[in-house]
């Protein structure tokens, strides 16, 4: 009888749905969407204290269009029609942010343009002339190295001479250009605590065929990820010291170039960000350059359009090359 009981009750309740499971893991994955999407669009909002939070999130905010798509494929395997409703937010931030980065470089609408490439060229490379000559196959206009170290200076310069007669180097940085140069100055953006020496800025003027164009070049501070967070305070420092500059500059078109060691989207780098225009198209990731992760290596402007900027092939250091045309105004 009591067999015969549980048999009837389960008859009525009915077999459990299969999709039941599947259902209350749906819900998950759309409320993970919802939060996702949220941080896309207010990553301003997460605080930089402790341990730069805010900064490093924005480092690598491109890749979490990755974890879209893991979810994405989650929601199809579920079949969960809320989940795929609920992915349409942070597929939609992330486009808003991200997509046109993706469409092909548009067609210059003149020449008034110049090519540029930046490269850091690692203070340990051993093929300076290899990579100098990987440069000149670029066909820019100017060249921008940094971690120029003595004896792979005079290297670089007797490869490049050639092709960018016109060149200036301070500290560890420097300017190479078909065109001739004036103006050339260090620019002072050693923040507080490093010692005397430490030279990472320059400043010249290119006579262009298009008018003057005052170039900047720059390295600022290395960044460290370690267990307190992201260690980044001398980079935001010397970052505000260079926007500064780059405010002063009463040539009204401006060009820089440097390792910024930080991505567009990293707070940190407001001060440039905030008075410079960024590239329009293409990520360019460009450290390290085993695999990239981040375009640390910059081309940024004023009174000019970066329409699209790229990496170039490898040479025997552990930044890529990248390369941009600049369209002057």
């Amino acid at each position: 009888m009591v067999k015969q009981a549980e048999t009837g009750a389960a008859s009525v309740a009915g077999p459990v749905a299969p999709g039941a499971g599947g259902g209350r893991r749906g819900r998950v994955v759309a409320g993970v969407a919802v939060v996702l999407a949220g941080v896309l669009a207010f990553h301003r909002v997460v605080p930089n204290s402790p341990g730069r939070l805010g900064s490093l999130l924005e480092s690598f905010l491109p890749w979490l269009g990755v974890v879209v798509v893991l979810l994405l494929g989650i929601a199809l395997l579920r079949r969960s029609a809320v989940a795929l409703v609920a992915l349409l937010l942070p597929v939609g931030v992330w486009v808003h942010l991200f997509g046109g980065l993706l469409l092909p470089a548009a067609a210059a609408a003149d020449g008034r343009g110049l090519v540029v490439v930046q490269h850091n060229v690692n203070d340990e490379n051993t093929d300076p002339a290899g990579t100098a000559r990987a440069l000149i196959g670029s066909g820019a206009d100017l060249i921008a190295l940094e971690e120029l170290v003595v004896p792979q200076l005079p290297v670089y310069e007797e490869a490049l001479a050639p092709d960018y007669p016109h060149h200036v180097v301070r500290g560890t940085v420097g300017l190479w250009s078909k065109y001739p140069l004036s103006g050339e100055r260090l620019v002072d953006i050693r923040p507080p605590g490093i010692a005397e020496g430490w030279s990472r800025g320059v400043r010249a003027v290119v006579h262009s065929p298009y008018g003057e164009v005052a170039a900047y070049v720059a390295h600022l501070p290395s960044i460290r990820l370690g267990a307190g967070g992201l260690a980044s305070s001398l980079r935001d420092e010397s970052a505000g010291l260079l926007g500064r500059a780059i405010a002063d500059e009463q040539v009204e078109a401006v060009i820089l170039l440097g390792d910024l060691n930080g991505a567009v989207e990293d707070r940190g780098l407001e001060p440039l960000t905030s008075r410079l225009n960024v590239a329009e198209r293409g990520f360019a990731f460009s450290f390290p350059a085993a695999f990239p992760l981040a375009r640390i290596d910059q081309v940024m402007a004023r009174s000019a359009t970066i329409g699209h900027i790229r990496t170039l092939p490898a040479t025997n250091s552990d930044h890529l090359p990248v390369a941009a045309r600049v369209s002057l105004e």
